[in-house]
């Protein structure tokens, strides 16, 4: 893997510099501005996804191939993201391979093993139903916990190395139909770009999906999720908890030092009162759930909620447009898969666009973005049913449903090639795994 990350690092000296406006580059509409920039692929996004993706497509195909990512959150200093995300170990790889790993390394904290428990808030006793060790390999921890604003400072520098032209503005519309193999893409403040792909990162709420005219099928959950950094008296040892509790899962996850991450489902309502409460009348109701296992404990960081629901785009392309990461899924957190999943996203498209281009074909063409859609879509869909049928089951008050869950959970907990499966698939490593996520550059 080092010797990856350094012929990436060697191969990308001498490109052109990034976070320039493009030579040529002017203000205009698409109808008055006769000779729009143009670039190969234009991303519209610059979080985990739309980063990598662009970071990805320079190393496999140089600087030849120019690559724009558009945000306008390139425009902020510093980042307020008090989030932090479990990357599994296929998103790992992907990192490594794409030399962004040695970076945030010392940030990241790898989850050494898990325990799963069944209850109620106030049951004395919270047993422990099923455990996993943390390894997919030897020394290779299933996944880690990362804070987000590193990891994103991180790419956003790799992709300046890379030769990546970073714009502070958001994409506003588009042509719906290629022009002489482009497509003509007005920016919101300044002019316009022609590009063979756009690639939507924009988000759940993406408005290039919306544009493009693809529907989006899925339901809200009535539910929210807490999310906040906890402070704790004892060393977690890199364990992570899940707490199935009557409202929804309660999840404890371990960050470097002695902090964990938290997210807490809760109705809507409920959700909305408790982040609403005093800094004190939150900590009882935090002590409630987190327990005293890991001594005082305290809430560092900013609360929020955020609404939990399933969404599947209809299609993953259109005529030259390809929806990645929360463009095109999103998922319930019971299983911490969302950002994972998106980063299979990005591991796909980037070698299908690369074996596209190598071979000289167009990379926005139909049947090369027809590839990635095949490649992604189904194991979305099983993913987005595999949570769905997971949030039913364990976020209810019924007895009944909660004995037959235990004695599953059970089950497993006793058949080591079962927990073996699920670790792999955890990890990110069953089924059609793209070269990225392999370690394997493209």
């Amino acid at each position: 893997m080092g010797s990856q990350s350094r012929a990436r690092e060697s191969r990308s000296q001498g490109e052109r510099g990034a976070g320039r406006v493009p030579p040529g580059y002017k203000k205009g509409t698409m109808t008055d501005d006769p000779k729009p920039t143009r670039t190969d692929v234009l991303i519209a996004g610059g979080g985990f996804a739309g980063l990598a993706l662009a970071i990805a497509l320079r190393q496999g195909l140089g600087s030849s191939f120019a690559v724009t990512v558009a945000d306008p959150a390139f425009a902020r200093t510093g980042n307020g993201d008090g989030r932090a995300s479990a990357i599994a170990a296929a998103a790992r790889r992907l990192f490594e391979t794409l030399g962004v790993w040695d970076a945030v390394a010392a940030s990241a904290q790898p989850i050494l093993d898990m325990v799963v428990t069944d209850s109620k808030v106030d049951d004395a006793m919270r047993p422990t139903f099923l455990t996993f060790d943390g390894e997919v390999s030897p020394g290779e921890p299933f996944a880690h916990m990362i804070e987000n604003a590193p990891l994103i400072a991180a790419l956003t520098q790799k992709a300046k190395a890379e030769g990546v032209t970073l714009l502070a503005e958001a994409v506003a519309t588009f042509e719906p139909k290629a022009v002489a193999s482009r497509l003509e893409v007005q920016l919101a403040k300044s002019g316009t770009v022609a590009t063979r792909l756009l690639v939507a990162a924009d988000g759940a709420r993406s408005k290039i999906r919306e544009r493009a005219g693809i529907a989006s099928h899925g339901w809200d959950y009535d539910q929210s999720g807490i999310v906040t950094t906890v402070s704790h008296e004892r060393d977690h040892h890199g364990r992570a908890e899940e707490h199935f509790l009557p409202a929804g899962p309660f999840a404890i996850l371990p960050l470097t030092g002695k902090r964990s991450s938290i997210v807490w489902t809760e109705s809507k309502k409920e959700a909305a009162r408790i982040v609403a409460l005093s800094d004190a009348e939150f900590h009882v109701e935090l002590e409630r759930r987190f327990g005293l296992h890991l001594g005082d404990i305290q809430a560092v960081g900013p609360r929020r909620a955020h609404p939990l629901g399933l969404s599947v785009a209809r299609d993953f392309i259109a005529d030259r447009i390809a929806l990645i990461g929360d463009a095109a899924h999103v998922i319930h957190p019971i299983a911490g898969q969302g950002l994972n999943m998106g980063l299979k996203d990005v591991a796909a498209l980037a070698e299908v666009i690369v074996d596209a281009a190598r071979l000289g074909l167009d990379p926005g063409t139909h049947d090369v973005l027809e590839r990635y859609q095949r490649w992604r879509r189904f194991d979305t869909a099983a993913m987005g049913v595999a949570t769905d049928g997971l949030n039913r089951l364990f976020s209810n008050r019924s007895d009944v449903l909660r004995l037959v869950r235990d004695v599953g959970l059970g089950l497993v907990d006793r058949l080591p090639v079962l927990k073996g499966l699920f670790i792999r698939e955890a990890a990110g490593l069953v089924g059609d795994v793209p070269k990225l996520l392999r370690g394997e550059v493209l």
